[in-house]
């Protein structure tokens, strides 16, 4: 008997176009991504044509991460109420027309509101499309489907740094935004012909507003704190009010939860060992993927002096290195299960980044980005199938969006860190700041290691659906 909340479509048998529709919202994930890392090659052109100082030039990434990261619980519970369908549709849509409004900004003003308007299309979009990717596919074949979506997710920030690279020095920074208009409405036109009509759903049709609103603002001043220590610095007053009224927010939130009749979240889920080894898996994934693009841009620009064009075609060896570690993942993770699987993957990150923060030069330093590249790729596999591998249908929207968030989560933070460590390296004219970061970031992996061990079950316990 199904009770509120539960699933009442149900697909007798798998959807013959799935893999199709897989390549297609894993290409649409891919492009969020990449957006992320192309600002960063495209934004010293972006503010010398539009006049930018420091400051507006820094929300021009920030203004993205905040309101992705913040929305994303929200955009997975309007996937579970108002349908899958309709959401990663409307999350296309904006994103698109966003990218053009950037392309065509006039001033600074107007690109952050474009990049604002991306972060919501991008948040509506992206847990969604893994909530179509949840329902799709089950057992042996959603490891697959979640491996493929972690190689072009996981690879996607090196293919920005590639992307913003060589469009930003072959054609001009507004070419890096408009690309996406083409590809936003093939995606479009396409996702409107293949994806079903119908998709599993909740049976209530109400939305929390007052949570999803207290949990978008807890999350986006968490998110501000972290994006700007490493600004100010991790003990600057202002990131500890923001830290403050983000718990004070996701207390009033987990009040809310409690008490509301159609609540935005079913809290337990948080709860569960597998949701709970994929929150940390999937935040370390993405905070070690982060310190190898971080560093390793910053490493060949500022210290080497290689231009956009270089250091881009510099980081494909990492983007593939991404996608083949992903793809190695989904073959090895049931003969070795995901304890092992996520402690190889932290292992490998954390080899490529103590070598070369050991032995800093410019050739290691490609091979070991790579390979730590490589192990965040199995990570993010491990990561998936632990938090995904098993949820109940009526909960994909939102489980996906709480691994989109603390995707997020882990991004910030992985910049922050970094950032942060290797200060004095970014100021210019010594390398010990970028060593030290590394060696930081590989010891942060090895740690992560012997935790995944612990705290992540061999596999996800199945999760009825009624």
């Amino acid at each position: 008997m199904t009770s509120p909340g539960q699933a009442i479509i149900a697909t007798s048998s798998p959807h013959p176009r799935r893999w199709g529709i897989l390549w297609l919202l894993a290409t649409a994930q891919l492009m969020l991504i990449l957006d992320i890392t192309v600002v960063a090659i495209a934004l010293p052109h972006m503010g010398a044509e539009l006049g930018l100082a420091r400051e507006p030039l820094t929300w021009i990434i920030s203004a993205y991460t905040l309101t992705f990261g913040g929305l994303m619980l929200l955009g997975g519970r309007l996937a579970d109420v108002v349908g899958a369908r309709t959401i990663v549709l409307i999350g296309v849509g904006i994103f698109t027309v966003a990218s053009l409004t950037i392309g065509l900004a006039p001033d600074g003003a107007f690109a952050i509101a474009g990049r604002v308007a991306q972060g919501v299309g991008a948040a509506l979009l992206s847990p969604s499309a893994l909530s179509w990717v949840v329902t799709l596919f089950d057992g042996k074949e959603r490891a697959k489907a979640l491996g493929i979506w972690s190689a072009l997710g996981g690879g996607g920030a090196a293919l920005g740094v590639l992307v913003g690279g060589v469009v930003t020095a072959l054609a001009g920074w507004r070419w890096a935004f408009f690309l996406n208009v083409p590809i936003g409405l093939a995606l479009f036109i396409a996702l409107i012909v293949l994806l079903p009509k119908s998709i599993r759903r909740t049976s209530s049709r109400s939305i929390d507003l007052l949570g999803g609103l207290l949990a978008t603002a807890a999350t986006g001043a968490l998110i501000w704190a972290i994006i700007n220590a490493g600004e100010l610095g991790a003990w600057h007053w202002a990131n500890g009010v923001a830290v403050l009224v983000s718990l004070l927010l996701y207390g009033m939130f987990i009040i809310r939860q409690r008490t509301a009749k159609t609540p935005l979240m079913d809290l337990g889920i948080l709860t569960r060992r597998p949701v709970t080894a994929g929150i940390f898996l999937i935040f370390m994934a993405t905070a070690l993927m982060i310190a190898v693009f971080f560093l390793g841009s910053f490493y060949f620009q500022q210290h080497l002096g290689y231009g956009p064009l270089v250091t881009g075609l510099l980081f494909l060896p990492v983007a593939i290195a991404t996608m083949v570690g992903a793809n190695l993942a989904g073959t090895l993770a049931a003969r070795i299960g995901l304890p092992a699987l996520a402690a190889a993957g932290l292992v490998v990150a954390a080899i490529g980044l103590g070598v070369t923060g050991l032995w800093l030069h410019p050739v290691v330093a490609t091979i070991g980005i790579a390979v730590a590249a490589a192990g965040t790729g199995v990570l993010f596999v491990a990561a998936s199938a632990s938090a995904l591998g098993n949820v109940a249908p009526h909960e994909a929207g939102i489980a996906s969006g709480i691994v989109s968030t603390f995707h997020e989560f882990g991004a910030s933070t992985g910049a922050a860190v970094m950032s942060s460590v290797a200060a004095v390296s970014l100021a210019g004219g010594t390398t010990i700041g970028f060593s030290s970061a590394l060696i930081v970031a590989g010891i942060a992996a090895l740690v992560a290691a012997v935790i995944a061990v612990m705290i992540t079950p061999r596999a996800p316990k199945s999760v009825s659906a009624n």
